[in-house]
């Protein structure tokens, strides 16, 4: 035995790694069976598998410049950090953007900006900057809402994101008098820190399903009458990133917390089908819109990525006969995030937004309808530019998910999918998400909308305008192709936007509507 200890003890570290490398080699070649590369080249084919794994990181911080990444590059993700935490978000020296690559956007501006006046709502509040228009207002909705933000959260559900995720998200929204969409995974505590909600549900009905899956009625009527703070209601018919795609929430991701929330039994895989039950076709939809409206008193809408355009005509058809249908209408482009997706339909399934929307809005525009929606716009708009373009394409609002995402510290490592987030942001991992401080990064989703919304009222103030409403197709231009280096909106998608009404900056600060009747706040 000691003549077995001296004889390792004699041996060199060198030596050590020496065997240590050679019985992995022996390991590569007579043992393992899964990796060619490894069996092939043992010892050095690991080096390979191990550049592959940090090869996105590497390429973030080292090989990609400034304006290559996706989906945001380096200079989007700077200009959102910058503004959430109210730092220097400029730029000097000019743009180091191909101003004459395709798609890319112009806004025409007035030889004289828009001047205000002393009183004028923006000298006291830089980034006041409230939706134009009143959801429910048409169809006489007993609750109809005016968003206080043309800027909101968009549909993420508490599972994708951690809980402190949604609660810094909440109380963000609630400083910076914006809305808070719940997305599919139901109603939780995190959504319930004062801001304004929107209640969205998917297939699967979460948060108020029947023990058989089904939708319940009786449960979406307790849920607004518990909760004052649910605004609207949205149906989600699609997203962007997989739609007609549904899911499974395995049995062994299913905590206590929510199983409650979500209303889905311990111990059993959930499933959220592609199809909704509680309608099969564009009436029946109608049919539910004005049941949920009729029950809660609430807006209802309706949230989609665009494809086909058969039903969607068929639904304006039905409103133009019944003078009745969704307040609201979100349209989610194909580029659109989501916490898990298959690339086959992240990639390919649904138009982008700007094809998708514009498809969508003349269907509307043509049946004279698109005064009585509040149209909604998702899809990478959370920035002023892009916002214009939204705007005169006709928009009266805009969703942000990941854009959100980061200004609470979302990194873009691209890995929702594996419960890994390292900002923890999108796991249930309690470690991870135990570095989010829902104090601090509130105030930073809060700044990020307020420097947004400012930034915004500065571009619409240059182009001749008061409020993003007045834009019209004509104002913005996009690149298009050699011959024709740029054209204007209504000359690329071929129609002009609806004019908004709009009586001044000041009415919206003073008065809301209510059944057509102005009042004072």
């Amino acid at each position: 035995m000691n003549s077995v200890l001296n004889f390792l003890g004699s041996i060199s570290w060198w030596q050590w790694i020496l065997i240590i490398l050679i019985l992995i080699a022996i390991r590569d070649v007579f043992v393992q069976k899964r990796h060619t590369i490894s069996h092939n080249f043992p010892i050095i084919g690991h080096f390979r598998y191990m550049l592959e794994k940090i090869g996105p990181e590497l390429r973030q911080y080292l090989v990609a410049n400034n304006r290559e990444e996706l989906p945001f590059n380096r200079i989007e993700r700077g200009w959102i950090y910058a503004s959430a935490k109210k730092e220097n978000n400029y730029e000097g020296f000019g743009t180091d953007r191909d101003i004459y690559a395709h798609q890319h956007i112009f806004i025409n501006n007035a030889m004289m900006p828009y001047k205000t006046g002393l009183d004028h709502p923006n000298n006291t509040d830089h980034c006041f900057l409230p939706c134009a228009k009143v959801m429910g207002l048409y169809n006489k909705r007993t609750k109809p809402y005016r968003p206080g933000s043309v800027i909101n959260v968009s549909a993420m559900s508490f599972g994708s994101l951690s809980a402190r995720a949604v609660e810094s998200l909440n109380k963000g929204i609630k400083m910076a008098d914006a809305y808070h969409n719940t997305g599919e995974g139901g109603l939780s505590p995190y959504h319930s820190h004062g801001g304004d909600v929107i209640f969205h549900f998917g297939t699967g009905y979460f948060g108020v399903r029947n023990d058989d899956g089904t939708f319940s009625l009786e449960k979406l009527v307790e849920l607004v009458n518990k909760n004052p703070f649910v605004k609207a209601i949205e149906i989600k018919l699609s997203q962007g990133a997989k739609p007609g795609k549904g899911g499974v929430l395995p049995a062994a991701k299913i905590t206590q917390e929510i199983s409650d929330i979500r209303h889905v039994p311990l111990g059993q895989d959930v499933l959220s089908p592609p199809n909704h039950s509680a309608f099969s076709n564009v009436p029946e939809l109608m049919l539910f819109i004005e049941q949920i409206a009729e029950a809660t008193g609430l807006p209802v809408g309706i949230k989609a990525a665009i494809g086909k355009l058969d039903q969607w005509k068929e639904l304006a058809n039905i409103m133009v006969k019944t003078g009745k249908g969704p307040d609201f209408i979100t349209v989610d482009g194909g580029e659109g995030g989501t916490g898990a997706a298959p690339p086959s339909f992240a990639d390919h399934v649904s138009l982008p937004w700007v094809f998708g929307f514009s498809d969508l809005y003349k269907i509307f525009k043509d049946k004279d309808l698109c005064e009585r929606i509040v149209f909604i716009g998702s899809g990478k708009l959370g920035f002023p530019a892009k916002a214009a373009m939204a705007f005169a394409m006709g928009v009266d609002c805009i969703n942000v998910a990941r854009e959100a995402m980061m200004s609470i510290g979302c990194i873009q490592a691209q890995i929702c999918h594996t419960n890994r987030c390292p900002s923890g942001v999108a796991t249930q991992n309690k470690w991870l998400q135990s570095g989010i401080d829902p104090t601090l990064k509130s105030v930073r989703l809060a700044q990020y909308f307020k420097t947004f919304r400012k930034e915004f009222i500065e571009i619409t103030h240059a182009s001749g305008y008061e409020h993003p409403c007045q834009y019209k197709m004509s104002d913005i231009s996009v690149n298009v192709d050699d011959q024709s280096l740029s054209k204007e909106l209504d000359s690329t998608y071929m129609y002009h936007k609806v004019v908004v009404p709009f009586n001044g900056m000041q009415e919206l600060k003073d008065c809301i509507y209510l059944g057509g009747v102005k009042k004072a706040i």
